[in-house]
């Protein structure tokens, strides 16, 4: 078991890092400024270390951003592998950059009993420490602090928020899992149901888990954005739809999504409560895998965090093409589906045991848009579908249908959406076959 979690901690560790060495490239110039590591900032169970980024034209009273690197990284990696620095160049806030020096594991720890709870006995509270040196040092405006992550630093995101809703007002996590799905009861444990996408609850139990972090707090909780690629094999895309459930409930909103569009062809934007100012903001990119955030990416979280000097905390919409907020009504019958056309399927299985997640991404590639889709298939024999998420599926098991749930009924062309499920297997994990979109075949990898 140890030898499996190390390789899986590795394969996260290599994905991460090769995607962050692409982005280099892609984002603006170096700071001017560099990183300063503080030493002796105050509690530090697990001996992080702190880096501040305060840039040349700092704010008098600065708000404090957060950025936690992935599994493999390092402060330095995230500062100069990431755009976050130069939009604090350019809107004066201040950056601190932890990191994690355990030379055996050196993604943040998750999934501890000490690391769910508030004022406990692991890397979050050494990271918080960070963040009350900055307050007593740099006069920080303590109702203006943010976090956000990609991968173990996504996770992580995850787990300050609901470890500490009493500091942070809001976060952004790129490629996270929900709070305790990877719990383990053991620091830095790999969990690789949860990475693989198997755990499912309920909004409530989600939620819960996130109260019972910080039993008796009744405070504000912090508004939350989440990023996902629907091809992500490092973390399963599932964990996406999950982390909308539960912060969601957190945060009293419905899962019913209030706005819906697509961005940068491939951006499939949902928000969750007030559209203009959401308390979930979540964006699915449409065949990338893992390997966010990308360009433009942290100029979007930013301004969700109202960073940006633009006075609103709520999400932008460039080159958007916005549909109408959807209802809380059910999803069109196959009777008032769109028009069909040509269609593209691609599967993505990972199995275990008796069991399997399937991520089916659905490419429309002829030239009318879709406004309401049906994809018809076959599962194997011995397969049945136990939880589906972004489309409802029915029946369970022989020949299929999965439909679109209301934010995600238009496909533009050549643009895609995603869905997935969960099934039992009896032996044969194979992917489903004979896919069509309503009424027309599909071609299929």
């Amino acid at each position: 078991m140890k030898r499996t979690r190390a390789a899986l901690t590795a394969t996260l560790a290599t994905a991460t890092a090769t995607a962050l060495s692409t982005l280099v490239a892609l984002a603006p110039s170096a700071s001017a400024a560099s990183l300063v590591q503080i030493s002796n900032f105050g509690n530090n169970p697990t001996g992080l270390s702190m880096y501040e980024y305060i840039p040349a034209n700092v704010s008098a009273h600065p708000p404090l951003l957060v950025v936690l690197h992935y599994c493999g990284g390092s402060a330095q990696a995230e500062f100069s592998g990431t755009e976050f620095a130069s939009l604090a160049d350019r809107y004066g806030f201040m950056e601190i950059y932890p990191q994690v020096n355990n030379p055996s594991n050196d993604c943040w720890d998750v999934a501890s009993d000490g690391a769910l709870t508030h004022n406990g006995n692991s890397d979050p509270a050494g990271v918080i420490s960070m963040v009350q040196y900055a307050e007593a040092h740099n006069n920080i405006d303590t109702s203006r602090i943010y976090v956000t992550g990609n991968s173990s630093g996504g996770m992580m995101t995850n787990v300050m928020l609901g470890d500490y809703p009493d500091v942070f007002k809001a976060g952004a996590a790129f490629m996270g899992v929900p709070f305790h799905c990877f719990y383990t009861g053991t620091v830095r444990g790999w969990n690789s149901a949860c990475a693989q996408g198997q755990v499912s609850n309920t909004a409530q139990v989600w939620g819960d888990y996130v109260r019972g972090a910080y039993p008796g707090y009744t405070g504000p909780r912090p508004r939350m954005q989440l990023w996902h690629g629907t091809t992500d094999t490092t973390l399963s895309y599932n964990n996406f739809g999950e982390e909308i459930k539960q912060w969601t409930n957190v945060l009293g909103v419905s899962q019913t999504p209030t706005s819906s569009s697509v961005i940068n062809g491939n951006w499939t934007h949902t928000t969750y409560g007030d559209a203009n100012n959401p308390a979930v903001d979540a964006y699915s990119i449409a065949g990338v895998g893992h390997a966010l955030p990308q360009s433009g990416m942290a100029a979007v979280a930013v301004h969700f965090f109202g960073l940006d000097g633009s006075g609103s905390t709520g999400s932008p919409s460039p080159s958007a093409s916005s549909s109408p907020s959807p209802s809380a009504s059910a999803s069109p019958s196959a009777s008032s589906t769109g028009s069909s056309g040509a269609c593209k399927v691609t599967n993505q299985v990972s199995a275990w045991n008796t069991g399997l997640t399937n991520n089916v991404t659905v490419t429309n590639t002829g030239s009318s848009a879709i406004n309401g889709w049906k994809l018809s298939f076959t599962l194997v024999g011995g397969q049945t579908v136990t939880n589906a998420w972004n489309a409802t599926i029915s029946p369970s098991s022989g020949a299929v249908s999965a439909t679109n749930v209301s934010y995600n009924a238009a496909i533009p062309p050549g643009g895609s959406t995603s869905f997935g499920y969960q099934a039992n297997h009896t032996g044969n994990a194979a992917a489903p076959t004979g896919f069509s979109l309503n009424g027309s075949p599909c071609t299929s990898s």
